[in-house]
């Protein structure tokens, strides 16, 4: 008999072990400092040079390239190992799922990855250390090598589209999957959180870990209020 398709989708309250604060959580980031949100806005991003140095100073200062991955990450990269079919479907930008050890060919990051820039005149790529290595040198605002445009982490801003072929490819996942459990998500920023309502209306068996309500608790086979990183890696077990 097959095995069912488990989808993960997780979003920044499975990083907060990490030591990466959520955005929209009691003390998110957003609720702390507003005027944070500009600097992952990219119309303000690309139209004012001093929001471009606070963001980079701001990459700079976080560290959240040095962090690592936590018990809830681990889990998940463990039930792939069992040879349970496992997609991850995330929300983060911090490549923390690969860093457990799940294939990247397998985790699908809906808002794009923090561990990588890209040029937004040419489009090139590099790892986001090269730039924070130049930023360190004391260029605040490092321009692209190749064509001397604006550089922007590879990650999706405010008033970006996300990529049609990633988010594509999570939809099939959903569509395909027996069991998805949302993890970390406050089921509020779409389209991602409308994947939740999918997968129920294809009859998947859903589960929400989360320390605050959602939107899709009404909807949830499972309700988990209990804290991520000791709560999903006991899921994980009884699912195996």
């Amino acid at each position: 008999m097959n095995q069912p398709l488990v989808a993960i989708l997780s979003g920044a309250g499975i990083s907060t072990d990490s030591g990466i604060p959520d955005y929209r959580g009691p003390d998110g980031l957003w609720r702390r400092d507003p005027d944070a949100e500009k600097l992952v806005t990219y119309e303000y991003y690309m139209g004012d040079p001093e929001i471009r140095r606070r963001s980079w100073r701001m990459r700079r200062e976080t560290g959240a390239l040095r962090a690592e991955p936590n018990a809830a990450h681990l889990a998940v990269a463990e039930l792939e190992r069992s040879g349970v079919p496992v997609r991850v479907i995330t929300q983060n930008v911090d490549g923390l799922h690969q860093l457990a050890g799940m294939p990247a060919r397998k985790v699908l990051e809906l808002h794009g990855t923090a561990r990588e820039f890209v040029c937004t005149g040419c489009h090139v790529r590099g790892p986001m250390e090269d730039a924070l290595a130049r930023v360190d040198a004391g260029e605040d605002d490092p321009p692209c090598l190749r064509c001397g445009g604006i550089l922007k982490p590879a990650t999706v801003m405010f008033g970006e589209h996300l990529d049609p072929v990633v988010l594509g490819e999570a939809l099939a996942v959903t569509k395909a999957c027996q069991v998805f459990i949302a993890v970390g998500s406050t089921l509020q920023v779409h389209p991602a959180a409308g994947l939740a309502g999918v997968a129920a209306d294809q009859g998947a068996r859903l589960i929400v870990v989360n320390a605050e309500p959602t939107p899709y608790d009404d909807r949830a086979d499972e309700v988990v209020r209990e804290p991520i990183g000791t709560a999903l890696p006991e899921l994980l077990r009884n699912l195996r």
